[in-house]
């Protein structure tokens, strides 16, 4: 399923993603697709024994590339990256069954950091998802918190320590042109009561497989500071 341009708006989409989105038009809210569709992964790998499975995972990840759009510009770092590593895990499926599947064998093959590998990527996929939750959890902290800080906050704590001075210096400029909290509220289709359900929803849904996928290194001995 590879990543493709939307062509209303440009923004790259996995064709899973946008099959979803599509579908739901009309019914649900973007935020409420991604929060249903973690919601559905969690059950999935609860009945899986604890196992999560590659292709459900990827394409429930590929949803999330919606919410980085909402975002607009200031995130464009982050939705590229993000784009890239669920498109690599998506094709890697065909292959790999679980996640398990494709560390056991980059940890046979001595290239879990390496540059392009299917480990390195959901690592990456993994601090993508947390930046979505961390932003959401500091949006919801108080009533008045804005996009600013919000997001100021989730980048410094997620995604800065891995980045260079240069990168984060880039991204820090490009906070000045989030929307305001307002704003996201709208392009998100919600109201300010339902954002708050919807933003806890995916938290909730979230914290499993965020855990999951850090164990999944933490059991081999591998650090999560990469």
């Amino acid at each position: 399923m590879p990543w493709s341009a939307a062509p209303a708006s440009g923004e790259p989409m996995c064709d899973a993603a946008a099959a979803v989105v599509a579908a739901r038009k009309g019914m649900e809210t973007p935020l409420t697709a991604v929060a249903e569709a973690f919601e559905e992964l969690a059950r999935r790998m609860e009945a899986d024994g604890g196992e999560l499975r590659l292709g459900p995972f990827g394409d429930t990840c590929a949803l999330v590339s919606v919410l980085f759009s909402c975002l607009g510009i200031a995130f464009r770092f982050a939705e590229i990256e993000y784009v890239a590593k669920v498109n690599d895990l998506i094709g890697a499926a065909k292959s790999y069954g679980t996640l398990n599947d494709i560390l056991d064998k980059d940890v046979e093959n001595d290239s879990v950091k390496k540059q392009g590998s299917h480990s390195r990527n959901l690592r990456r996929v993994r601090l993508g998802l947390g930046l979505i939750k961390v932003l959401f959890e500091q949006f919801l902290s108080t009533q008045g918190c804005s996009l600013y800080d919000a997001a100021t906050t989730a980048y410094g704590q997620v995604c800065a320590p891995f980045h260079s001075w240069a990168v984060r210096k880039a991204v820090g400029a490009g906070m000045y042109t989030l929307p305001s909290r307002e704003q996201l509220i709208v392009r998100l289709n919600e109201t300010d009561c339902s954002v708050q359900k919807e933003m806890r929803r995916y938290i909730d849904a979230s914290s499993p497989i965020i855990d999951y996928i850090d164990n999944l290194f933490l059991s081999r001995n591998i650090s999560l500071d990469w």
